[in-house]
Parts: C-alpha cells; structure tokens; sequence
C-alpha cells in the first residue's frame, strides 16, 4: 500500500485476555515524514522493514513490539507475512479468489499475497513503501515489486484490481482522509476495476457485558487508533491507523462517487469489501 506490513494482537487495558490469541487484526503502517525520503522509509525507522530482512534471511527475527496510547504494548509473529495460501484467513483466500487482470497489491509487506497470484498466472505489481520490504519481495520471487506511496500523485498505473488485505483501510489513517483515497483509486483504476478491501469493526472492544458502548463520544471516531513500532533498536515514528465499521465506509464511498459492497463477515468482526467506481 505504500506502507508496510503490520500486525498486531490488541486488547483493551481492562480487559487484557478478552479475545486474545483469535482477534488477530492486520494493519498497514503508513510512517510519518521523520521516517521517511520521498514517500519511503529510510531503514534506520523501519522496524517492520529490518523484521522482514532477518527472518527472510535467518527463518527466524526478534520481538517485534506494538505499542499504543489506546491498548497495552504487544507483539507480532513475523512469520505470519511469510504464510503459504492455505495458511491465509477465509477472508484473504477469497480476496484472492476474486481478482481479475492487472492486480496492484497495496502494502506488499513480504509479498505472501502477490507470490500466491503470480501462481495463479495473474499480472501481479507489489507496492510498499519499505525498500527493505521490496528487496525481500525480489529475491523471494516477486517479479513486479516496487518501493512506491499510492498516495504520491506520481505514481500512476492502470488496474482492474486494487488489493489491500491485512487491514487494507489501514493506511488512509483518519476520516478525513477518505477523499484522498479515494481519488487516488479512481486515478488508478482501469475502466470496470475494483478495490478490494478488509477491515474490522473495533465497536466489539468498546462494548460492555450488556452491549453498550463505552466510547467517548468527543474523542472522534472510535476506529482511528495511533501506533508505534520498534524492532530491536530500530524504533518507528508514531502514525496513525484507520479501521473503518462497513457503513461508515459504504458512506464514504457513495459521497465519493464508489459504490461499496459488502462481500463476506469474517470470524472476528472483520469483513471483506469490494469498492466499484459508479457509473
């Protein structure tokens, strides 16, 4: 996606074992200028980046630990960017399932997902804004792997499909930022494209034992969360991360000229979304 792979295991201060172990949510880290030389990352800021290289290069890398202001400090298996298909999710599997002709694979991270379309036969470019990431992608096999920021207006191209699994909401970072995204896929879809798209509804964390919501309603939307990574001594900026409920997505999408459709429920509040330019 222009940023790279992230994957965090979260749960609430209050609740530190509620859904621990199965609410696995995928996120994409979209860093900060301090982080960054043109859109990408510089590798003295890029722990997901220096994670990727040692456990492509060794089989195995250290903690990679997640912090954030909104849930206690946790960590990720590195392996999981490295999964064969069968190891992917219903969700991710029948992401795959659905893309047709060109295919831009957002936020490559380890380029699991693009190797399992290239098996496939299918026109494959991989985009992240790691070079760290990209390398591993190249000598992993991926044959159209790129260090690129899909939100650069410089970088351009034609597809029938947009992917961004792992939490593929993740990298617009604020409501805000909904119209950017999508002009940017409209600049980027070829005539009949798609986007396809998953992300989780975090309202399940924020809900008691009756089902009412604990949110602080003048804190803005309760999806927008705030992270920070560090992998050994190599320690990431601060940067801000979107999950997006579906019907606060299919708002934006209408508002935006998209029509959004809501393709599979996954086991854990997340869903898969195909996002189709209206004509």
């Amino acid at each position: 996606m222009c940023p790279w792979f992230i994957l965090l295991v979260f749960f609430r201060k209050d609740n530190a074992n509620k859904h621990r172990g199965e609410d696995i949510c995928r996120i994409f880290a979209l860093l900060r200028h301090k982080n960054m030389k043109n859109g990408l990352l510089e590798a003295g800021c890029d722990p997901m980046g220096q994670a990727i290289r040692d456990y492509y290069e060794t089989g195995r890398a250290g903690r990679l630990r997640v912090f954030s202001p909104q849930f206690d400090e946790d960590e990720m298996p590195v392996g999981t960017l490295f999964r064969e298909e069968e190891d992917m999710p219903p969700l991710e599997r029948k992401a795959l399932d659905l893309c047709r002709g060109r295919v831009l694979d957002v936020g490559a991270g380890a380029g699991c997902h693009s190797l399992a379309l290239q098996r496939r036969g299918l026109d494959v470019t991989a985009v992240d804004i790691s070079p760290l990431s990209v390398d591993v992608m190249r000598r992993r096999g991926v044959r159209q792997a790129w260090e690129a920021d899909v939100f650069d207006e410089a970088f351009a191209g034609c597809y029938d499909t947009v992917l961004m699994l792992m939490n593929g909401s993740g990298i617009i970072g604020r409501l805000e930022r909904m119209p950017l995204f999508f002009r940017r896929m409209k600049q980027l879809l070829a005539p009949g494209g798609c986007v396809l798209l998953d992300s989780s509804d975090l309202r399940y964390i924020y809900e008691d034992e009756d089902g009412a919501m604990d949110i602080d309603l003048n804190a803005g939307y309760y999806g927008e969360l705030d992270f920070r990574m560090q992998y050994k001594r190599v320690k990431g900026a601060p940067f801000p991360w979107l999950y997006v409920d579906f019907d606060t997505l299919a708002y934006y999408a209408q508002e935006n000229g998209f029509r959004a459709e809501r393709l599979q429920d996954g086991e854990h509040y997340d869903y898969l979304a195909r996002l189709s330019v209206v004509l």
